[in-house]
């Protein structure tokens, strides 16, 4: 058991130098790669192993019994299988694979990865599993009947494009870029398997997901200071009392509801409380990191300023974003909120 461990290790371990090296040659293509036969390789299936022992059957019985029909179906049902070991190859010969669009999301949410299959021949391709390169999944999609999740089956049109969206978790904030992707076929008979894989380069991040902070939940409300508007209107936030909230770590002292704290003392396990705040108020709301506390911690002030950058947003508030020596706004709309979320979501300050 030890040497079978010690051989398996070994060959992952040859596997993935291999896979490295001819990643780093694929990366010239900037629009994508094209399947070549040299990037397909093909196993027979346990139905396949099934099926050439029948083979090796039928061939003993016709050679013990002198039968000439027996060797003429043995050897017909063998040149099938040669048949559909070529065909199940050709299935993905010549298959062009781009990056589609990869919108951002939220750290720990699904990002969803576009690959557009385009078959630039006369055949049409069918039964075509990609998903990515996960062994547990494969190795559930041989043994089942049909393919998990994780992989999605499609066919592919002669002379047409076939897009497919990828799901993968996107733990942290910054640039996901896409696991290996592999593409699967046993078209048309089931006895082999053939795949290929495909990197796509990191470096010019042909395939790759922007993961924004994780908005603060529950978040504390806007920040109450800001650049009054030209009708004179008050501070943002502050216009009408929207009731009470717990306690939570960065609130200003002077929003505590002392009322209700001195009702339900903390000693004797009362609980302190803030007063909240609703909208109204037509002003230029500042959003600054540096005014944040920093006992916080980076990713949670992150997390809250992402949730503000919403809530802004939400509330049709114009809002300044500065983050260190950035400064966007004061504005409002998708761009601003685009261009203000990847600023967090890139943030590279200490904590």
């Amino acid at each position: 058991m030890a040497a079978r461990a010690q051989l398996q290790a070994w060959y992952r371990h040859r596997r993935e130098r291999w896979l490295v090296r001819r990643d780093r040659r694929d990366c010239d293509a900037a629009a994508g790669i094209t399947l070549t036969p040299r990037r397909v390789y093909i196993l027979p299936t346990r139905p396949g192993l099934g099926f050439a022992v029948l083979l090796l059957l039928m061939l003993i019985g016709a050679l013990n019994y002198n039968l000439g029909l027996g060797f003429a179906l043995t050897f017909f049902t063998g040149a099938c299988a040669v048949a559909d070991m070529f065909l199940t190859t050709r299935n993905l010969v010549a298959l062009q694979l781009t990056a589609g669009r990869a919108a951002p999301v939220f750290a720990g949410e699904q990002a969803q990865f576009e690959v557009q299959l385009h078959n630039p021949t006369r055949r049409d391709r069918f039964a075509i599993v990609i998903g990515f390169d996960d062994d547990a999944s494969w190795k559930s999609a041989a043994s089942a009947a049909v393919s998990p999740p994780a992989t999605h089956p499609t066919d592919v049109a002669a002379g047409a494009t076939s897009a497919v969206v990828l799901s993968a978790p996107a733990p942290v904030r910054g640039w996901l870029a896409a696991p290996r992707i592999r593409l699967a076929t046993s078209f048309p008979l089931g006895l082999f398997r053939a795949w290929s894989y495909w990197k796509p380069a990191q470096q010019k991040l042909e395939l790759a997901v922007l993961v924004y902070p994780a908005p603060e939940t529950p978040a504390p409300p806007l920040p109450s200071h800001g650049a009054a508007s030209e009708d004179g209107h008050g501070a943002v936030g502050l216009d009408n009392f929207a009731g009470i909230r717990p306690y939570q770590q960065g609130d200003p002292m002077r929003h505590l509801a002392w009322r209700q704290i001195a009702r339900h003392d903390p000693a004797l396990g009362g609980q302190l409380v803030t007063k909240q705040f609703d909208g109204g108020a037509v002003a230029e709301l500042a959003l600054d990191f540096a005014e944040l506390p920093a006992h916080l911690g980076l990713e949670l002030r992150l997390s809250r300023m992402t949730q503000w950058v919403l809530q802004a947003e939400l509330r049709a508030l114009p809002y300044s974003l500065r983050l260190g020596a950035a400064s966007y706004g004061p504005a409002l709309g998708d761009a601003h909120r685009a261009a203000c979320l990847r600023a967090l979501a890139l943030y590279e300050g200490h904590a």
